[in-house]
């Protein structure tokens, strides 16, 4: 069973946990660039063959999308078709978004503001969602508060004021807002994925292969005290660190969760799609605009969150990035 305490805007800080309960900390703790262990290791974007470089072919077919023994979410089993289409071989990384930025002088939604759901009367400010470990003498206590609003937290300072993602140029990009990843899709000629297109070229991946090794950058050992840090990460992982599936693709599950166009309901084929073309989440309000986001990311942990398997899925507020949250991009034949 999943317990919940929804915010309006909790979707966008849920980790995908099987005890997912989480409240606002305003107060703001300094908080140092989270550098992943092996931040210089020898990873490189792929450079495909083909009309379109840095993007893979996946031919289209039928699957099954869903499951019907892990989360209540992914039930029931669908049958799904989709359409050949050209997929972003890499997460899109700070190098590509701060070039997006360059070339067009976007503003991300972080850094023009956010209204504070604690003072919802208060005009918006910059900030995003930041996760925070617990100490290791902290108990156990799934209402503790692992995510916090941090004042000035953006995709340029994704761990607040004082951090950068100098030396994470090959990183993916975090606390992009539904918008932002959509408006740099356009920019490049591309949209977001469907969740159907999503799952399917991921299907059949998992963290590790038949011999033990980790092929995605998630959490190793007792989520949230103990991280032995097994595939060389502690954080995001630089893309494509991690060999690729057999489209060719990198890291479709776990490092970030990933937008989709899709909108999220609480299940597949739910019949509320025509009263909510924007998504629904019946514990956030009726309003707010939810949409798909897939593939886990490197805090999903065995004990704690599935979520890195192609089935899963989770809910998140269009309105709101995370520092584990990214997106890659899709072309159609």
């Amino acid at each position: 069973m999943e317990l919940k305490t929804w915010s309006p805007w909790l979707g966008a800080f849920a980790i995908g946990a099987v005890v997912a309960v989480v409240a606002w900390n305003r107060e703001q703790q300094p908080i140092s660039n989270s550098v992943p262990l092996l931040a210089s290791a020898n990873c490189s974007a792929p450079v495909s063959e083909g009309p379109h470089a840095g993007m893979a072919w996946v031919a289209g077919g039928r699957f099954t999308m869903g499951a019907s023994n892990t989360y209540p979410e992914e039930y029931p089993p669908v049958d799904a078709e989709v359409a050949g289409f050209w997929m972003d071989q890499t997460e899109v990384t700070n190098a590509q978004f701060a070039a997006f930025v360059a070339a067009t002088g976007y503003i991300t939604l972080a850094e023009r503001g956010i209204t504070d759901p604690l003072d919802p009367a208060a005009p918006p400010r910059p900030g995003s969602a930041v996760f925070v470990p617990p100490a290791p003498d902290e108990n156990f206590n799934p209402y503790m508060s692992w995510w916090r609003f941090v004042d000035g937290a953006n995709w340029r300072q994704p761990q607040g004021p004082g951090s950068s993602i100098t030396g994470l140029e090959n990183h993916p990009v975090v606390h992009i807002a539904w918008e932002d990843a959509v408006a740099y899709a356009e920019w490049k000629g591309n949209r977001l994925p469907t969740e159907a297109e999503f799952e399917y070229a991921a299907a059949g991946q998992g963290r590790s292969n038949a011999a033990g090794d980790f092929v995605a950058n998630t959490w190793q050992g007792n989520f949230p005290y103990e991280h032995d840090v097994a595939d060389g990460f502690s954080g995001t992982a630089p893309v494509a660190c991690f060999a690729a599936n057999a489209h060719g693709i990198h890291d479709l599950i776990g490092n970030v969760w990933e937008w989709t166009e899709s909108p999220f309901f609480p299940g597949h084929d739910t019949g509320l799609e025509a009263r909510f073309p924007e998504g629904f989440d019946p514990g956030q309000p009726a309003e707010e605009a939810v949409a798909v986001i897939k593939g886990g990311s490197y805090l999903c942990a065995p004990n704690y969150c599935m979520r890195y398997r192609p089935e899963a899925r989770q809910g998140q507020s269009k309105g709101l990035g995370t520092s584990h949250i990214g997106f890659r991009t899709v072309r159609d034949a």
